[in-house]
């Protein structure tokens, strides 16, 4: 019984020393971080080509003997030669990632990429957008999607790559770009807008409590979740979707005049083969397969901005991955998925 009082005493001292060093980290980082602004972060910019290249060549080592090895690398330099005294030049290529969450956090990102590759890209280069999306917010995805349009609108070739899912807010922004190319089973579509929310005021007035909504103009407030809504209410909310789901068929009508708006924009979702039947996307195709064919004949650059984060928040972004990853696993064990 002692050891265990010993060990408890231990225990809690070791925490409490813990939470402090935590606390004291935390405190010097919010002091480190205080009046910085947004824009420190900075722009990652690799060439992708070195990247097939160094598979290749890893390839090329484990398969070829020395001699092999040794012509092709002198074709290699003896082209590059030729290039050089031709004075050739590849074309350019630079190829971003947007992975979506609901609010299209990724924007913040992307909209200092497109920025960047603005100031250097011509009408001879090609943007690449990796895109991956469920969709979200409106107002989020509909900025998401204003950043791409600044790359058509400046003449310059875009190319929209899904590998999974680019539905609602996601093909919002996937439209923008000239071509399309999802995998055979990429989801696309989802060209409708939804809106859902509890109501517990009956629960409140089975237990007497009384909850005032007190607004300054007719339809501020048409549904919520606490107070009682009405015929009226539900009809203006209605409403204001149908408006929301008008622009947006208009948005992706502006850019896929192809397509038949009123058949695709129903709020369903298709897979990649069946997308491009209904004219969705143009090519079935992966972004690797894309990439792999564009480094043989371009210099493809990969941007990504990365924002400077404070200790704080990087601590915080620990804490919320290792969460996701228990309730993650929690659910999976719960729904044991079977692919067919």
């Amino acid at each position: 019984m002692e050891f265990l009082m010993d060990y408890a005493e231990f225990l809690l001292r070791t925490v409490t020393l813990v939470v402090a060093v935590i606390v004291v980290l935390v405190t010097i980082a919010a002091l480190r971080s205080k009046g910085r602004g947004k824009g420190s972060g900075h722009l990652d910019v690799h060439k992708l080509n070195d990247f097939y290249k160094a598979l290749r060549e890893r390839l090329e080592h484990a398969l070829l003997d020395k001699a092999e090895l040794k012509a092709r690398h002198k074709a290699e330099a003896k082209q590059a030669k030729i290039d050089k005294k031709a004075g050739t030049s590849k074309p350019r290529v630079f190829v971003l990632d947007f992975d979506g969450d609901i609010k299209a956090s990724a924007t913040d990102s992307l909209r200092h990429e497109v920025t960047a590759l603005l100031s250097m890209a011509s009408a001879t280069d090609e943007v690449v957008v990796r895109l991956e999306s469920g969709g979200g917010m409106v107002h989020s995805y509909g900025l998401a999607s204003s950043q791409l349009a600044r790359i058509r609108d400046a003449g310059i070739p875009l190319t929209i790559c899904v590998d999974k899912v680019a539905a609602s807010g996601g093909y919002m922004m996937a439209c923008v770009g000239q071509k399309i190319l999802a995998a055979p089973f990429a989801i696309l579509g989802s060209i409708g807008v939804v809106a859902q929310l509890p109501n517990v005021h009956r629960l409140l007035k089975k237990h007497d409590i009384d909850f005032e909504v007190l607004t300054a103009g007719e339809y501020k407030r048409t549904l919520t979740v606490f107070g009682e809504n009405t015929d009226k209410g539900r009809e203006k909310f209605q409403e204001d979707l149908e408006t929301t789901h008008v622009l947006f068929k208009n948005f992706v009508a502006r850019y896929r005049a192809q397509l038949v708006i009123d058949e695709i924009a129903t709020g369903e979702v298709w897979l990649g083969i069946a997308a491009l039947e209904k004219q969705l996307v143009d090519e079935l195709k992966t972004s690797d397969e894309y990439l792999a064919e564009r480094a043989r004949e371009a210099n493809l650059f990969h941007l990504h901005y990365a924002e400077k984060k404070s200790l704080s928040e990087r601590f915080g972004l620990a804490a919320s991955v290792a969460l996701d990853r228990v309730l993650l696993n929690w659910w999976n064990r719960l729904h044991q998925q079977r692919f067919w």
